[in-house]
This record gives structure tokens, C-alpha cells and sequence, in this order.
């Protein structure tokens, strides 16, 4: 669910529960599988000891201090873009330090989709095996998955589905949801807890350092990799921040942080309590989460943890079509046809994205078939995206706050953190991480063609001085033996130097097929660093017919060109800029605006060209993505417009004037051929 960031989200109970229900859903529901994975990597239940446990616990509690805590909360929620936070938000603020910080942000952007693939696929899974906690639901489901599978694909099926809709109706059940969850965790904890209070001794982080070289830690350092998972959705405490304001997220995390912490010490007191059951020995995908209830009470336990994982699987849902929007707004991927589903604000939906992320989450379901499998894919594309996260908030430190020893500090800290974390998380690349990887270079092979594809365009455009132009539109205006095209021409421009045309487009007006008109409008859209910006500018250069408008768009704001012309069209007819023209033939009556017709250049790559190998591969890359992305025209919000559409070579290669033709008589052809 997609909130509009309206600047002043300051704190009440009422957006208290909305960040409970949008912020927490993934970290929120890691209490599912974190011991749970902690077990298998070393062995399962009967090869655990009290001390390894105590110490596993204490790597939970001091990853979710140091690594969502402090970096995420105390540090990284003061890294705003006017209120708004995320990887694009952090760069749109960082990128004037260097152009290579495109890289990590690309990096960062990709692992953080690939992220929306697993997290659903995960959380639900997890949550359906939970059915097995109960006796009489184990014998239903039987031996295999089958049963396990069908029930995890159609409510990820249905998910995807009333993504169309929107959400804003169950919306506004996540946050009481959610809190119900949180308390429930927490009570549950502190009951299991009760009688056997000594199990606070792992707060002290001895215990966690110890437990890494103990022979008792089968798994060595690698048991990173599992206790990682207590921290994945940490990311999202920076990213939904212009969603719910920096004072909730500051406000809530407490009571988030205490009731997952309460819950790990629930769990871990009664793994401690059963290390000697024999029962349990041979229990095969062992989950303290939910052995740890009474029978009778797990069905409850699985009715909510179902609940979470698909708020959880909604909010990662939701935020990918947000990278996607803003990724695009970057030019780090391609325009795509965006809808608001619902009336509440800023919450969109991207078709093809939703198809395309249904497909690889059902696929990830049915390739792993279990829950404990994906865990191996699931930390790895995360401990990338937050060593991404750690180099551009290290400039943000250490440029735009001019605090270089205090981003030294942070960097020496987190990455080695993170390193760590990372490095261990490789153990599980042979068993399942591979997939996380391949999706993530998936993801950033599509986000390097469309990014250098567009600087090759950029590279190869010729700009000329508009003023020089004038007199030649004026005349073709003012030529009534070329049909007249439409009253209202509108070309789709780049750049926001309103002194300067494109050749091509001038080329299109005057060469390819002259296109006489009453007024001529050309309009860039340029993103900015703003996320909600709405501002444009017009230069006349002293006519009543010639337009050049720069619309500024915040990188949040959807690119509508027909909407915003209407306003700048009434606004410059009420100024007198425009004069007005005269519409008889409508079903609204006359009108003082006449037809519009808009043109739109596309680019494509001729035969010959002088590209390397390399960018020769990426440029044709884009416009394979572009032609299966559809047309940007659904982007601008004129698909169903009056609308043009030229292709224009890339560039005109260089040809080697020597080699020239030569002219023959018909004898000479003829003697040739005998």
C-alpha cells in the first residue's frame, strides 16, 4: 500500500498503525524462519547446545541492533530527499559527486527487485508449511509438497490478482493486522520465556562472538548466513520513509524491535528446554515458531503468520512497481504503462511488472518447493543491496554533510559488517543463492542497456539554435498549400535548454513530411531531485506559435503530458501567449482550443554503424526491450491521443567517399553478360 508523501506525517496512533502495517511486513515475519534455519545449518535439533543457542541468540539480537537499529534508524532515516527515502532518493542527493555512483545504485536497485520475487515466495510458503505444526493438517498434506505447493500458488496467484484493483480496501486492515501479529509475537515470547529468565544473558555480545569460533558452531562463520535473515526488510525503513515520515518509523521500530527480540528468546528457551527430545531428533524442516505453541494454539499462530507474510509479500509487491517508476523516471529502465488502481494517493501499478514478477515468484515456488530452500536464495541479494546502500550513504556522510571522519567511521564499521555478512551468505550460492544472483543480473542487464543505450542516443544528438529556425516554421505556418496538420502540433523533446531544438525534430517539421500547423508546442519532461515537483516554464521566443515548455517532474510524480499541456494551454490562452482557435465540430460544443496532434521520434539503429561490440550490443538490447516495454506513449499518458510516431536513424555512419558508382552504357551491360 502506497501513501503520497505529504511532508508532515508527524506522530499520532493513527500513523502509527498505517507504519506498522506497510513498514514492518518483511522484517516482520523473519521470526518465521530465522531459528529455523539456524537448526538446519548446524545439524537440527539434537546436534545444538545450550551455549550454541544462547549465542546464536545474542547474533540475532545484535545484527537487528547494529545493522537496522543504528544504521538504518538513527542514521539513514537523516539521508532524506524532502522527506523521501530509497536507494533513487539517495542518489538523486548523491549523484553530483560522481558519475559512478550510477553503479551501485543500479546494483543496489536490481538486488532490492529481486527481492520482491523471493520475499513472496518465502513468507508464504513458510507460513502454509506451518499447517504441518498440526497433527491432523500433517496427515492431509501427506509425505510431499504437493499439497503445500497448490495451497502457497494460489494465494500468491490471488495476490497478484487484486493487485489491478488496488489495495486501499484491505489496506487499512494491515496496520491492525500487523499490530496483532507484533503483540502477538511478543506475548508469546515473554510466556516462553518465563521459566528460563537466564536466557537475557545473551544481550551480552560475548556470548555472540564466542558462539562464531566455538567447535560447538558446526556451521563456523557461515551461520551468518542464516542469522542474517533477522535483518532482511531493514532496507525498507529507509525507503518507506516518505510513505509514513522519519518520526513514526523512529517511534514504532521500539516496540517492533522489542517484540521480535521477545520472541527469538521464546523460541530459543524452548529449543534449549527440548534439545534432549528424541521425538523432535527426527523431525524433518523442524520450525521452533510454531513446535513451540500448544497444539491448540497453533492454528492461530498460522492463521496470523498467513496474514503477515501477505502484508509482507503486498508491501514488497507495491515497492517494486515503485523502483520501477522511479528507475524509470532515471532513465535506468524503460518507460512502462503506469495506473492508479485506487483513489488513495501515490499508490500505483505497473501491468507488466506484475505479470512479470507473478511468473518468476510462482516459478521460484515450484523450482524450490520449500521454504527452507529459498532461505539459501533469500540473504544473498540482500547483504548485496545493503553494501550498496552503505558506499552511497558513505558519500552522503561524508560530501553533502562534509562529516569525513564520521564517514570513515561508518564505512569501517558497516562494511565490515556487511562484508562479513556477505562473504558467509556465499556458502549458500551453491544451494539456491545462484538463483538470487541470476535474477539480480537479470534485472541489471536490462538496467545497463537501457541506461548506456540512452547515453548513446544523448551522444549522438545534434541540437541547434531554435531562434535561427523561426523565420522557416513561420513560413511553412503561413503556407496554405500544405494541408494543415493539426491546429495544435506537440512534439515529445529531451533536454531543458529552451534555446535549443533537436535536428531531427526540426527535420520532421520541415523535411521528412512538412507538417504545417496554427501552433507549434515542444515539450520536455525533465525529472528532478524532488520527488513531488510540479513546475514548468514556456518560451515563445516572441511568437504566438511557437511553444517551448520544460516540465519539471519530481521522480515520485507520474509523467501525464496530456494533462499538464491542457492547464499550460488555458493558462497561456488566459495570458494572451496563445491566441485563440476557433473549434466548431465537437460533440462539446465550440471551443476555443483546436485539435492537437502529437509526434513522437523514436530512434533505431541503421544498418551500418560505428559502434563497439560492446555498446553495439547494449543499444540493440534497449530497443529489444522497448518494443516487448511497449510504446512510451502509454508512459506520457497519450495512448490514447491523436498521435504520430517517426523513426529516425541513430546516427548517420561514416561512408569512405571513395567508393562511388560508376555509370555504364546498356552495350556495356549487355556485352558483360555475354
Amino acid at each position: 500500500m502506497e501513501i503520497e508523501q505529504s511532508h508532515n506525517n508527524k506522530f499520532s496512533m493513527g500513523m502509527f498503525l498505517v507504519t506498522i502495517g506497510i513498514v514492518y511486513g518483511d522484517i516482520g515475519t523473519s521470526p518465521m524462519y530465522v531459528m529455523k534455519s539456524i537448526l538446519e545449518g548446524n545439524g537440527g535439533i539434537a546436534n545444538v547446545s545450550e551455549t550454541f543457542i544462547v549465542g546464536s541468540l545474542s547474533l540475532v539480537i545484535w545484527t537487528i541492533t547494529l545493522l537496522t537499529t543504528i544504521k538504518h534508524v538513527l542514521i539513514a532515516l537523516k539521508a532524506d530527499n524532502h522527506g523521501e527515502g530509497g536507494i533513487f532518493a539517495l542518489y538523486s542527493l548523491v549523484k553530483q559527486c560522481g558519475g559512478w555512483l550510477i553503479i551501485p545504485t543500479m546494483i543496489g536497485g536490481c538486488t532490492m527487485l529481486a527481492d520482491g520475487v523471493l520475499t513472496p515466495a518465502v513468507t508464504v510458503t513458510t507460513a502454509v508449511e506451518g499447517l504441518r505444526s498440526i497433527e491432523i493438517m500433517d496427515k492431509i498434506l501427506g509425505d510431499g509438497q504437493f499439497l503445500v505447493l497448490v495451497i502457497t500458488v494460489t494465494i500468491v496467484t490471488a495476490l497478484f490478482l487484486i493487485q489491478r484493483n488496488g489495495t486501499s480496501a484491505i489496506g487499512r486492515l494491515f496496520g491492525p493486522v500487523m499490530l496483532i501479529w507484533f503483540l502477538f509475537l511478543g506475548i508469546t515470547g515473554i510466556w516462553l520465556s518465563l521459566g528460563n529468565l537466564w536466557i537475557i544473558k545473551a544481550l551480552n555480545p560475548l556470548y555472540a562472538v564466542r558462539v562464531l569460533f566455538s567447535p560447538e558452531n558446526k556451521a563456523g562463520l557461515m551461520i551468518l548466513g542464516s542469522v542474517f535473515l533477522c535483518t532482511t526488510g531493514a532496507e525498507a525503513l529507509y525507503t518507506d520513509m516518505g510513505h509514513v515520515g522519519r518520526e513514526n518509523i523512529m517511534f514504532s521500530w521500539p516496540f517492533v524491535k522489542v517484540c521480535l527480540i521477545l520472541n527469538y528468546m521464546g523460541q530459543c528457551a524452548w529449543i534449549i528446554r527440548n534439545i534432549t527430545n528424541t521425538k523432535l531428533a527426527g523431525e524433518a524442516d523442524l520450525n521452533p515458531f510454531y513446535m513451540m505453541l500448544p497444539e491448540a494454539l497453533r492454528p492461530v499462530s498460522i492463521i496470523l503468520s498467513a496474514l503477515a507474510a501477505i502484508i509482507a509479500s503486498q508491501a514488497l509487491i507495491s515497492g517494486s512497481y515503485t523502483l520501477v517508476h522511479e528507475a524509470a523516471s532515471l532513465d535506468l529502465m524503460p518507460h512502462l504503462n503506469v495506473r492508479y488502481p485506487s483513489d488513495t494517493k501515490g499508490q500505483i501499478y505497473v501491468p507488466i511488472i506484475n505479470k512479470i514478477l507473478w511468473v518468476l515468484c510462482i516459478a521460484v515456488i515450484l523450482y524450490f518447493r520449500s521454504g527452507s530452500r529459498m532461505e539459501n536464495a533469500y540473504g544473498l541479494a540482500i547483504t548485496i543491496s545493503m553494501l550498496m546502500m552503505t558506499v552511497m550513504f558513505t558519500i552522503y556522510i561524508g560530501a553533502c554533510k562534509n562529516m569525513k571522519i564520521g564517514a570513515t567511521l561508518f564505512a569501517l564499521i558497516f562494511f565490515a559488517l556487511e562484508g562479513i555478512f556477505f562473504i558467509s551468505s556465499l556458502g549458500k550460492f551453491a544451494v539456491g543463492g545462484y538463483v538470487a544472483v541470476i535474477l539480480s543480473l537479470a534485472i541489471l542487464f536490462i538496467m545497463i542497456s537501457w541506461y548506456r543505450g540512452t547515453q548513446i542516443e544523448r551522444m549522438q544528438k545534434i541540437l541547434l539554435p531554435f531562434r535561427d529556425y523561426i523565420g522557416a516554421v513561420e513560413g511553412l505556418k503561413e503556407d496554405e498549400e500544405t494541408p494543415l496538420c493539426a491546429n495544435n502540433l506537440v512534439y515529445i523533446a529531451k533536454g531543458d535548454n529552451l534555446e535549443e531544438i533537436d535536428r531531427d525534430i526540426l527535420y520532421s517539421i520541415l523535411d521528412k513530411d512538412p507538417k504545417r500547423a496554427d501552433a507549434y508546442w515542444f515539450i520536455s519532461v525533465n525529472t528532478t531531485n524532488q520527488p513531488y515537483q510540479r513546475e514548468y516554464e514556456v518560451e515563445t521566443f516572441g511568437t504566438d506559435f511557437i511553444f517551448r515548455v520544460n516540465l519539471n517532474l519530481g521522480f515520485k510524480v507520474k509523467q501525464s503530458v496530456n494533462i499538464y499541456l491542457r492547464q499550460i494551454v488555458h493558462d497561456l490562452l488566459a495570458t494572451g501567449e496563445l491566441p485563440p482557435q476557433k473549434k466548431e465540430h465537437s460533440i462539446y460544443g465550440s471551443s476555443n482550443v483546436g485539435s492537437f496532434k502529437f509526434c513522437m521520434l523514436r530512434k533505431m539503429m541503421p544498418l551500418e554503424d560505428d559502434l563497439s561490440t560492446i555498446d553495439n550490443i547494449l543499444i540493440h538490447t534497449k530497443y529489444h526491450i522497448r518494443r516487448v516495454a511497449g510504446s512510451p506513449a502509454k508512459w506520457f499518458g497519450l495512448d490514447t491521443s491523436n498521435l504520430i510516431i517517426e523513426y529516425v536513424p541513430l546516427f548517420l555512419p561514416k561512408r569512405n567517399t571513395q567508393e562511388r558508382l560508376e555509370r555504364v552504357t546498356p552495350e556495356h551491360r549487355i556485352y558483360e553478360k555475354m
